[in-house]
């Protein structure tokens, strides 16, 4: 399956916070991606055309800025309640033994979804996120400060510099080494800049984002027996190496691997990398056969 094919297959459910709209590709054993802010499944594209022909690879756009679909105006959508949005996707769905995967802003997501509710979670993949105190980091930090004093106007005003093609480049190169194409850029940034709902969404996010919730989070790692995967890249300027370091001395049952020419968004700078650590990680449909 081309990454073309991977991105464009779309289904969505309405849950009790509104329509969700997920890609579901593949089967075998089930792998859930979730992406951060100012991006959308697209970005797991390239890693889930690798896993799709032995993994069945759940992929929702959730409302972090780059979703289509708008929430109701009392949809929780702090951390938490995004977090239960995953969860309440899993459980729509009907699936067992996930294995969660996040990046970014989703690796916090992540953390909070299974010390919530980790039933149905088997196994947890983080590349390189928002942990502990850095939630989120302190280069970041002015997002949800301004999001707080200043609201949608805030939002507003990014989404207006978001419309130049070189202040998109210049965002994702803070993350990505890889140079992005227009499309890409525009599953990002497009219903950023076209739907005041959109912008809405995110800034009501980015004005609940504490570290009180990976912090809260935090505390449960130690009764988290399963299986856990850090693949951290190397260059990264906002979730240092040492991140992952203290995540893996706190979770009891963690390996880290790291991944070298890559920043923050390791599914886009290093995607084979990634695919081949995670069906490693994951057993596949012949190996538990076997």
């Amino acid at each position: 399956m081309t990454p073309e094919r991977a991105s464009s297959v779309m289904q969505e459910t309405r849950l009790g916070q509104g329509v969700i709209r997920y890609r579901d590709v593949g089967s075998g054993p089930v792998l859930v991606f979730v992406h951060g802010v100012l991006v959308n499944g697209t970005l797991w594209r390239d890693v889930v055309a690798r896993l799709s022909g032995e993994y069945r690879c759940i992929v929702p756009d959730l409302p972090l800025g780059s979703h289509l679909v708008p929430m109701g105006a009392d949809v929780d959508l702090s951390p938490k309640g995004v977090a239960r949005i995953v969860t309440d996707l899993i459980e729509e769905l009907g699936l067992e033994d996930v294995t969660l995967i996040g990046n970014d802003t989703g690796g916090a997501i992540c953390q909070i979804a299974i010390a919530e509710n980790p039933e149905r979670v088997s196994r947890l993949v983080l590349t390189n996120c928002d942990a502990y105190e850095a939630f989120f980091p302190p280069l970041l930090r002015p997002f949800q400060y301004a999001a707080r004093l200043f609201g949608t106007r805030f939002v507003d005003l990014l989404a207006w510099t978001l419309r130049v093609r070189v202040a998109q480049r210049l965002l994702l190169w803070t993350v990505s080494k890889r140079r992005p194409d227009t499309d890409t850029l525009d599953s990002y940034i497009g219903s950023l800049i076209s739907s005041a709902g959109v912008r809405r969404d995110l800034t009501r996010f980015l004005q609940a984002v504490s570290n009180r919730y990976t912090l809260d989070a935090a505390h449960s790692f130690q009764n988290f027996h399963k299986p856990v995967l850090l693949v951290w890249g190397e260059d990264d300027f906002f979730f240092p190496l040492r991140y992952a370091e203290r995540l893996q001395d706190d979770f009891p049952n963690a390996v880290l691997r790291r991944v070298s020419d890559s920043r923050a968004f390791v599914p886009e700078d290093q995607p084979r990398v990634l695919a081949e650590y995670i069906q490693s990680f994951v057993p596949r449909r012949a190996d538990v056969v076997d």
